[in-house]
């Protein structure tokens, strides 16, 4: 069984944490380098990704987690996660950062503003999930490496996606109750 840390630094870390333990995996909450080294993959949960982004540093967590991720650690990230898991992004605060790993270019809030989130039923990776987006980013551009996993409308907007051992999802499925995504990350950890 593996064990999947979420970085609880904020996000809905408890939801995370669930979803994992009903896909088969162990969960633990990670908010220290020590943690982060205890675990085989790790959930990076939404939330506000500057926030993120200076929490992680404040907790000397951001050069940890890039190295784990370099090393080739199994990582997923949801909305804000997903913003943290890319290479580049748009429409950053002056200085963001983020820890890297997937060749992509992210819009941060791309769907809009709080009163403009949204439910949608979509495809994953071949399956149907119903998803939730709040002040969701998309991918506004991947490399020949990154495989495309889902696309929301408007406008056919790349919202999932996969490069080796790191998935991100623009979308919240930790509010669902489908462990459908969770399942697909607990499985990719398991070939690895």
């Amino acid at each position: 069984m593996p064990t999947i840390g979420v970085l609880a630094l904020q996000g809905s870390v408890r939801e995370h944490v669930r979803m994992l333990q009903e896909a088969g995996a162990a969960a633990i909450a990670v908010r220290r380098p020590a943690e982060l080294d205890a675990v085989d993959g790790l959930v990076i949960p939404g939330g506000e990704s500057t926030t993120m982004w200076k929490l992680a540093d404040t907790f000397d967590l951001l050069d940890p987690l890039r190295m784990r991720i370099k090393e080739g650690m199994p990582a997923y990230g949801s909305c804000a996660g997903m913003i943290m898991l890319a290479d580049r992004i748009e429409d950053g605060i002056d200085g963001q950062q983020t820890i890297g790993g997937i060749d992509m270019v992210v819009r941060r809030n791309a769907f809009g503003r709080q009163v403009d989130s949204f439910e949608a039923d979509l495809d994953f990776a071949g399956e149907p999930v119903h998803a939730i987006f709040i002040r969701a980013p998309w991918v506004e551009s991947v490399g020949a490496d990154v495989e495309v996993l889902g696309i929301a409308e408007p406008g056919d907007r790349i919202v999932a996606v996969r490069q080796g051992p790191l998935l991100a999802t623009s979308f919240h499925p930790e509010l669902t109750g489908d462990t459908r995504v969770h399942r697909y990350f607990v499985d990719m950890l398991r070939e690895l």
